[in-house]
Parts: structure tokens; sequence; C-alpha cells
């Protein structure tokens, strides 16, 4: 019979319930029917993520002030961290599990603050081996960027060819400085040139560069993004005093003298209308928003719908433009009709239908047509297909002529810069296997993280990397017991009196503090952050600290699938499967 065991104070406890003893002589791994593994699953923000940033890994490094590591484990996957932790629509957020405990993770602000630590790279980064082969890519956007990027750091001769006067796209000419400073946007586009990515601007495919100037190339990937602006088709659009809020925004980026007026209509509700109308208010003018829908169908981004209402920037909803009605070849009113919402359309919408009788007239200096963009594809030869106003592409960005690719706004309705970011991943990997002689369809299924069709560039170039089990992980798999409510910390802003004078940025970076804070904030979900909670209450000592990637391994002549160690995961990085007969 067990002798019982009496402390007289809580000191005379064991500072762990753990024993300390030997149990090598007793190897009961023959007991086990089942068996506890180690097998890192897909973390719901990685999977929402399009630009396949191993999302838990760098904000465990931020956690423990590892910046410069966390800074390199987002660009394996992503060229622009500076960039994306301010314009990114950051749906890692939406799909974060710490919402169902207390508040989401600040993913897009440790991104930025993260990439805002990182001095610039030198140039002559190291790649992995130089090769022969040159690829010519058409666009320097995210898309065009970012596989010149990964394409350079294969070893690849690249050279960028730009039809602006500055590199950047989408980046340079559509997005105001007060949500990303061109500084900002010049480090990060320096540092991909650091690894001898060549851009040449006010070279226009179509103009003066033709296909037969890049026929010497081994590849050619198309990016040339979406920036034609729609027509809304109505009386009066040819008017002096109409544009389109591209044109605005881009003569505004490129440095041009902009006479806008006093009274501003600017006409649409996706990001473009936002960034056209908070441009206007800084330049002087009054703007008003027309939008056709309510606030709910508004394809805008959440935060710049409400940064705008901050500014006390109008917005008349289920308005829809009927006519721009001018004096002396000038734009002086616009007359619009209200609408109400019917059954949705193709887009998943609630179709606009105008009410009779119901129009009305407002007076205009300017109106800004922000209806949305369509790409410009008059240059392509009769040989590569096009459906629907984009290029034809298949799951490896490769359009219907060998050794053209295409990617981005170009070839998609997924028109965000994270998105364009993956698609010029995509193209990069897709390119590298048409050079090897690899089947690219049976390496894109091999790379994917989780069964959204995301890739990691990490585990394309490299064996020894984190395999991911496609389950992702969702907030009842977590063991909440070992974590504790903590407040969500959050970027502060500029007086709304402060921001509107000029096009300065709106939103400060995190300080260090707070950094540190949100970085401990993470759940891993899926993932093995060293926590120990295995090793420690594992009865048979079987769990084996390992240097790898997975920092524990078992050792399944005593394991004897209790599986105390699966129930005291906090993260869900185990699972259990019966054992083999």
């Amino acid at each position: 019979m067990a002798s019982k065991i009496t402390y007289a104070s809580e000191m005379e406890m064991p500072f762990s319930p753990v024993s300390s003893g030997d149990m090598s002589w007793n190897r009961t791994g023959t007991w086990r029917y089942i068996r506890p593994k180690y097998e890192d699953k897909t973390p719901p923000c990685n999977a929402a993520c399009p630009a396949g940033i191993d999302i838990p890994m760098f904000i465990g490094l931020v956690g423990e002030g590892r910046y410069d590591e966390a800074w390199n484990v987002i660009r394996e996957e992503n060229p622009f961290p500076g960039v994306c932790g301010r314009v990114c629509f950051h749906p890692c957020e939406s799909h974060c599990n710490r919402a169902d405990y207390d508040e989401v993770i600040a993913i897009n602000a440790l991104e930025r603050f993260v990439a805002d630590q990182a001095p610039p790279l030198e140039a002559g980064s190291p790649v992995r081996g130089r090769r022969e082969e040159r690829v010519a890519v058409v666009g320097s956007g995210p898309s065009g960027l970012s596989c010149a990027y990964h394409l350079a750091k294969m070893g690849y001769q690249v050279i960028i060819f730009e039809s602006l006067p500055q590199p950047g796209g989408i980046l340079r000419v559509g997005i105001p400085s007060y949500r990303l400073p061109k500084d900002i946007l010049d480090k990060e586009i320096a540092d991909i040139q650091a690894y001898g990515v060549e851009i040449k601007t006010n070279a226009r495919l179509g103009g003066d560069l033709s296909f037969g100037d890049l026929e010497e190339y081994e590849a050619i990937f198309l990016a040339t993004g979406a920036h034609v602006s729609r027509k809304l088709s109505i009386p009066g659009e040819d008017l002096e005093g109409v544009g389109s809020g591209l044109d605005l925004l881009r003569d505004i980026n490129l440095g041009k003298t902009v006479h806008i007026g006093r009274k501003v209509a600017v006409i649409g509700g996706g990001n473009t209308a936002l960034d056209a109308a908070r441009a206007v208010l800084r330049l002087g003018g009054i703007p008003v928003i027309v939008y056709r829908r309510s606030r709910e169908e508004m394809p805008a981004f959440d935060e710049e719908v409400s940064e705008a209402l901050e500014e006390g920037i109008k917005i008349q909803y289920l308005t829809g433009p009927t006519e721009i009605i001018g004096t002396n070849g000038r734009a002086t009113q616009l007359e619009c009709i209200k609408i109400e919402l019917g059954g949705e359309d193709e887009t998943g919408r609630r179709r606009p239908v105008p009410i009779p009788d119901s129009n009305f007239t407002m007076e205009v200096d300017t109106v800004i047509v922000a209806a949305g963009e369509e790409p410009d594809l008059t240059f392509l030869p009769e040989d590569i297909r096009v459906e629907g106003k984009m290029v034809s592409i298949d799951k490896g960005a490769r359009t219907s002529e060998k050794g053209i690719f295409a990617g981005g706004d170009m070839a998609s309705l997924d028109r965000t810069v994270a998105h364009a970011i993956g698609f010029g991943k995509r193209a990069a990997i897709s390119i590298d296997c048409l050079i090897k002689k690899r089947d690219v369809n049976s390496v894109l299924q091999g790379v994917q993280v989780g069964e959204n069709g995301i890739l990691s560039m990490a585990k394309y170039l490299s064996e020894v990397t984190r395999r991911r089990s496609p389950h992702v992980v969702a907030f009842e798999d977590l063991n909440l017991d070992y974590f504790e409510h903590a407040e969500r910390n959050e970027r502060v802003k500029l007086p709304v009196s402060e921001r509107i004078r000029d096009f300065r940025e709106v939103s400060a970076g995190l300080t260090d503090g707070q950094a540190l804070k949100e970085g401990e904030r993470c759940f891993s979900c899926g993932v093995c952050n060293g926590c120990e909670n295995c090793s420690i209450f594992c009865p048979d000592l079987s769990v084996i600290t390992d240097g790898g990637v997975v920092k524990y391994r078992i050792n399944y002549d005593y394991c004897k699938g209790c599986g105390i160690c699966i129930a005291e995961c906090p993260n869900n990085a185990l699972s259990i499967e019966k054992e083999a007969k």
C-alpha cells in the first residue's frame, strides 16, 4: 500500500509536479494502439493570406524581439512588407481565431513594424547561384516586381519594362501618400533591385517596345495592371471638368498641378473613389461621394470608408448619376436618381433599381468618375487568348502562348496588392519550372498552403521546411487554458484637423513595446512554438527535444498513446492516429 505524503506548508511542496525519475527501464510503447504525432496544421491567417506569408512564425519572432528574422520570414514570400503593412486589406485578420477570444491580432500593424525596422539592402545581395537565362517582366506594379524578385533570388537575370517614368505601377500612381508614403515604396523597390533586377522606365509594350523586342528572353511575364477607367455611359461625360479617379491620383502622385474647383462629385464606391475623395479634400475641395448601393455593398476597404467619414466626407448612398449637365462646355451640374435595392446580381450584391420620378441635381465644379478599372489589352498578339476583358491563364499563370505568362489585375478580378504579389510568386515558380522542365501542376500542388491555392516559396525552394497539414485550425481546436485575455495594440492616427491639411501619412506605426506585447498575443494556431507542455506532461518521458522546425519528436518505444500531450498542447499542433497493425 502506497504511503501518504503530507506537507506542513505550501513551501515544502516541489516546484514542479513532474517526476524527475528515470523511466528508461519501462518500455511501454507496446501498449499503444493509437499514436500522437506532430503535425503542424494550417493557421487560418496563413490560409487567408494571398501572399502566403508564414504569419505565426513572423509574429512569434516579433514577440521575442527578433525583428530582423521576422522581416526575413515575411520576405521569403513577399518583398513588400512595408507596403502591405499599410495598404493590404488584411484578410488574415478577418480569419484570426483570437476574434472569438477577445480581439484579433494586429497582423497588419506588426508587418509594418517589422518592415520599418529593417535597414536598406546593399546591392549584390546573395542569390541561389547565377544563371544565364533571362526573363522579361512587363509592368512594375506589385505583381511584376514580386515575380522579378523571386526569379532574381533564384539566380535569373530579370529586366522589368515599365511604361511610366517611375517604377511601382499602381503602388506609385494609384495610392495617395497619406496611405503609402513614396519613400517606403522606393526603399522596397531598391531592395528588390539589390538582387540584380534591372528596371527600364518609359518603355511601353505596344509603343516603343514590341513583342519582337522580347523574343530573346526565355520567358515573359505580363503584369500591366488595370489602368483604363470605365465610363459611366451617360450624357455629358465628355464635358470639361469631368475626369477619372485614377487619372486624378496619377497626376497627384507624379507631382503634377491639379485644378479641381470647390464642389466635387466623386462617382463610385471602391478604393479609387475613396482615395480620390480624400485627395480632393486635401486639395481644398468639398467632395461628395455618389454611390448607387448602400454601405454594406461598397467594395472599398472598411477602414478607408471609416476614415473618409471621420474626415467629414459625405457619402450619398442609393444614388445613381443619370447625366452631367454643362454650361459653355464645362460641367456645372450632376443629375442623379434615387435607387432602391432589388435581388442579387451576378456579383452577389443586391441590384440597384432606379426609383421613377426621383431625379434631382447637384451643383458641381468637377466630376470624378471612379466606377472601376479595366486592363488595356490592345497590345496583345492574337495568339494570346482573352476572356471577359482579361488575359486567360491557367493555374500556373500560363497564357495560351508558350513562354508567356500573365498575372495581377490584367488576369484576375481579385484586384488587391496582396493578390497581385501572390500572382507574381506563382508566375516565378511556373517560369522556373518551364526553364528546368518540371511539371508545374504537380509542383504547385506540392507547395500549396491549405486548400486555397496559396503557395509557399519557402517550401518550393527548400526540402527542410514546415510541411503543414491542409487542416485549418478552428477556434474550438485550441486549449484556451494557457492563454490570457489581452487588449489589441492599436496604431495611433493623426487628428482629423491635421490629417486633412496635406498628404502626410495618417497612421503611425506601433512602438517597440506595443509590437512585443502584440506578438505575445498570437495563439500560433496549429503550429508548435516550443512551449514544452508535451514534454512536461508526458508520463513516459517519451517526448524528445529536436533541433528542427518542429521542435520535438516522440520516442515510440516509450509512448503508450495516452494522449496527454495532445490534450495539453495549447496550439493543436499534435494529432492522433490509429496504430498500424
